[in-house]
């Protein structure tokens, strides 16, 4: 009978998966960084031809490397997103090909590949891949977070709410918590950059101290999520709950990579806005 350990051991390696997806955004989204023609989604959301084509080639390419696991990519249709959840398999691929798009369309260079493995309703592997500083983010649940090969969380900032950077992507945030954020922000400064998956990996590597955002889903934030964790990070949702859901709905979340900086942005959060 195999153990969970057992299972974890035959997981694809991370340095081989990291180099899969350098590769495929070399040849994908690069060549096509601020030429892409851009469409709009029903939701109002932006998508290019760079979007659909990495989706296309890294599906393609994970499911012939390791074919017991099944792809669910954010630029599939939501039947077939509901169905991979509700009969995942073996494990399922949470892609976002392109997470940042109207930053890449634009020539912002913050983009990035967001990858996650969910095994059992949690990610047990997670990646993400700045293909404009060739900075590779991973995750293995259980054995910390890394940037290129160097472990994160071990210099954890240690400053008062007052004295950090926050990331806080004000458009899908409440609009009383809006209004008080800019009128009363109990941080120093503050930062939006437009990639979910960059906003994780930046506060577990330090550059933010805390983030906040409205709404967010799975392929956004499922590799991110892991990677902060493993960072020693913490992280919520308004509500008070774990951020990561294998659902497709909108999550918010507030994260911090201190303990102490967490629970006085929770406490700030949290308080009544009279």
């Amino acid at each position: 009978m195999s153990t969970s350990s057992d299972n974890d051991a035959a997981l694809p390696e991370l340095e081989e998966l990291g180099s899969l997806v350098a590769a495929i955004a070399a040849e994908e989204l690069m060549p096509r960084f601020a030429r892409a023609e851009r469409s709009f989604k029903a939701d109002g959301s932006i998508v290019t031809e760079a979007d659909v084509a990495m989706q296309r080639r890294l599906t393609a390419a994970l499911s012939e490397r390791w074919p017991a696991y099944r792809v669910l990519g954010e630029e599939m249709d939501a039947e077939a997103q509901a169905a991979l959840l509700e009969e995942p398999g073996a494990g399922l691929w949470c892609l976002d090909p392109l997470d940042g798009t109207s930053n890449f369309a634009a020539g912002l260079p913050f983009f990035a590949v967001s990858l996650a493995l969910v095994r059992d309703g949690e990610p047990v592997l997670g990646l993400v891949y700045d293909p404009v500083r060739r900075e590779c983010f991973t995750a293995r649940r259980g054995r910390g977070a890394r940037l290129n090969g160097v472990p994160l969380g071990e210099r954890v900032p240690q400053l008062d709410l007052s004295r950090c950077i926050a990331a806080v992507d004000f458009k899908r945030l409440p609009a009383e918590l809006a209004a008080r954020l800019a009128a009363q922000p109990p941080y120093s400064s503050q930062r939006s950059f437009g990639s979910v998956a960059l906003d994780w990996c930046w506060l577990a590597a330090g550059r933010y101290h805390v983030y906040l955002h409205g709404r967010q889903r799975l392929w956004d934030f499922a590799a991110g999520w892991l990677i902060l964790g493993e960072a020693g990070g913490h992280s919520r949702t308004l509500a008070g709950e774990t951020v990561f859901r294998a659902a497709t709905g909108a999550r918010s979340a507030l994260a911090a990579l201190s303990e102490s900086l967490f629970e006085q942005w929770r406490t700030w959060l949290s308080r009544d806005s009279a």
